[in-house]
């Protein structure tokens, strides 16, 4: 009897050993699945090996309009926060859980020269131009070592960007999360920002019913992070140097590394953003909202109109002529002077009415993004129609100008065909 107790005891010592052991087994295989699905994020923050360089010309980042192609040599997956190489068979890339593609530092130190090709300087750090081995030309954004909010904004923007998608958004085609260093990779905006057309004498001076367009581009890219993204998202650094302008012209709203899902928690202790575009709600409340968005795109409009920086005096300025125009009527009188006139005083009044509004001092009472793409809608498609009008008009003025030519000349030949025919018709004389 006791042997069988002896065996019995035995029995379910080793079954509970056994048990232990597979579930400590299964957790951590549980747990290095989820992190090799987790983005890259380095623990420790070794002394940046890429030159970090001055402000480059512009200053702001300069993106691309190429898309990228799969990249050969892009690594693998990220344990414990530090990437690591498979050592099996060399992948050509690896999506995460983010969507987005991740790149390795040695492709990317080639693609840049070893980082000597710097296009811009940002609040996160230097930006390259590269040139991958597929041909494709793209940006490559480098957390600088001495950034604070960097590593944040890194992830921030690689996990919004995964599920964001909109023709007026600059597209993110990978990262890299190694060597101690944070890489965003983005297309290459070739025309730059619209800060550096604003400001820059030697960039091409933006002409009125361009600068509607921008802002129609730039409203359209917002309204789609509002109402269009699930759950929504509010950009919060909307400015000039975050629209950025592809080889057409066009305008995408860039940098989301500020960024947030319009959750129901939207304060915080640290006013973040940039001064001069900053809700004043946001700056007493420290509530970010859709309409703290609106505010800043209501000063950039301002921006488009004035050709003055927000940071320099912008505001001031505007108010003192809405004493005299009362918010509607009158604004032509802050219109940028590089523009010598060349604007319909109607549309330059419907766009300041119209950023008048978003800068109101209640959130309230500020017109929605949707709101704001159909006011603009509107306006530039009167631009289009008077532009259609007058080519009309001018095709009909040759083409009178043609017809008038045409019967001149036919009144000429029959003139000179009766003139033959009376000619014809005399008698030849007769010889005494």
């Amino acid at each position: 009897m006791k042997a069988k107790s002896s065996g019995l005891i035995i029995g379910i010592s080793i079954g509970v050993v056994i048990g232990a052991i597979l579930a400590i087994v299964g957790l951590l295989c549980f747990r290095f699945h989820r992190k090799r699905s987790q983005i890259g994020n380095s623990s420790s923050r070794r002394a940046s090996t890429i030159p970090i360089r001055a402000n480059g010309a512009d200053s702001c980042t300069v993106l691309s309009d190429s898309s990228m192609g799969t990249e050969t040599s892009s690594r693998a997956s990220i344990h414990n926060g530090i990437s690591f190489w498979f050592t099996g068979p060399r992948k050509s890339h690896v999506v995460a859980a983010s969507g987005i593609l991740e790149y390795s530092y040695k492709d990317l130190q080639k693609a840049t020269s070893n980082f000597t090709s710097i296009i811009g300087q940002g609040a996160f750090g230097p930006v390259y131009k590269a040139q991958m081995t597929t041909g494709e030309t793209v940006a490559v954004k480098v957390l600088a070592t001495d950034s604070k909010q960097g590593e944040k904004e890194f992830h921030t923007e690689v996990m919004l960007l995964g599920r964001l998608h909109h023709r007026n958004l600059v597209n993110l085609v990978g990262y890299c999360a190694e060597k101690g260093q944070h890489m965003l990779i983005y297309v290459y905006m070739s025309k730059g920002s619209l800060s550096s057309h604003l400001y820059n004498e030697n960039r091409e001076l933006l002409g009125w019913n361009l600068r509607v367009q921008i802002a129609l581009d730039v409203a359209r890219g917002l309204e789609y992070l509002h109402d269009g993204a699930v759950p929504p998202v509010i950009h919060r650094d909307i400015k000039s140097s975050n629209i950025l302008l592809d080889e057409s012209m066009g305008a995408r709203v860039a940098d989301f590394g500020l960024s947030r899902e319009d959750m129901i928690n939207r304060n915080a202790s640290n006013i973040q953003g940039t001064f001069g575009y900053l809700d004043p709600e946001y700056i007493s409340s420290r509530a970010f909202t859709k309409k703290s968005d609106v505010y800043s795109f209501g000063v950039l409009l301002f921006e488009l109109i004035a050709g003055r920086n927000p940071q320099q005096g912008l505001m001031e300025y505007v108010e003192l002529a809405a004493l005299n125009t009362e918010g509607q009527v009158g604004w032509e009188e802050i219109a940028d002077s590089r523009l010598d006139g060349n604007f319909d005083e109607r549309e330059l009044n419907d766009v300041a009415a119209l950023a008048y509004k978003c800068v109101n001092r209640s959130p309230r009472k500020r017109p929605s993004m949707r709101d704001n793409v159909q006011v603009l809608s509107h306006i530039l498609k009167t631009i289009q129609n008077k532009r259609h009008q007058k080519r009309r008009s001018s095709l009909s003025s040759s083409e009178v100008a043609i017809t008038i030519g045409q019967s001149a000349r036919q009144n000429s030949m029959n003139s000179e065909h009766h003139r033959a025919e009376s000619m014809d018709s005399i008698p030849d004389s007769v010889e005494v």
